[in-house]
């Protein structure tokens, strides 16, 4: 076996298929305070956490905003919306099989809280016990593009950073991650590859991961 021996997943936008449900809920929440705001508004904050995500469009528009009380909100609009939903993006079960088999320690190390984590590991169906440690927002204090979450995970690995494999879909986790010192592999299912730059690979979805991602 070679040097790699985890792998690192993001999780909105590389498991589970979020990115619409999110900002959908996102502005919900800013309708029921009394601004219509657009979808697209959210995408500059994609993968930077909620807190972040939320603040910088009421930055945007100017409007004040007690950010921990909308997310709350957020999270319990997206409870819902997901239940119907939500769905794990191509090939998740099959990769994760996988990278099991080859004996390969496996992390979640989310941008999010830890109760949108566990709604999408219920609604897509992905069993806790399926990776060896779970990491989010909650855990670290400076989020994405910062190395903090990738670290902390490897350490929850007993893996240093260099012998994992990131995997990502946004522009400030692939930064993350090589600021971590692992290697990425990112997806386009949030951005095209060209928003990518940086990436050691870049591939459509977990369905079509080029072999040498797992060959080092």
């Amino acid at each position: 076996m070679g040097k790699l021996k985890g792998i690192l997943f993001d999780m909105d936008g590389v498991l589970v298929d979020t990115e619409a449900l999110i900002a959908r809920a996102s502005v919900l929440m800013f309708r029921e305070k009394g601004l219509e705001v657009k979808e697209e508004d959210f995408l500059p904050f994609v993968g930077t956490g909620e807190v972040r995500y939320l603040g910088g469009v009421a930055e945007k528009y100017h409007f004040p905003l007690d950010v921990m009380e909308a997310k709350k909100r957020v999270y319990e609009i997206y409870d819902e919306i997901a239940r119907d939903h939500l769905k794990l993006l191509p090939g998740v079960r099959a990769f994760i099989g996988r990278v099991r088999q080859k004996g390969l320690k496996l992390a979640v190390a989310t941008s999010a809280d830890r109760v949108k984590m566990l709604i999408n590991l219920r609604e897509g169906g992905l069993p806790q016990a399926w990776f060896d440690a779970l990491v989010t927002a909650e855990d670290v204090v400076h989020k994405k593009p910062a190395p903090d979450i990738y670290l902390k995970a490897a350490e929850k690995l007993n893996l240093p950073p260099s012998s994992c494999l990131v995997v990502e879909d946004a522009p400030a986790g692939i930064a993350a991650g090589k600021a971590a010192g692992a290697r990425v592999l990112a997806l386009t299912t949030s951005f095209d590859a060209g928003k990518l730059a940086g990436a050691d690979w870049v591939a459509p979805d977990l369905a079509h991961v080029p072999e040498e991602a797992l060959q080092w």
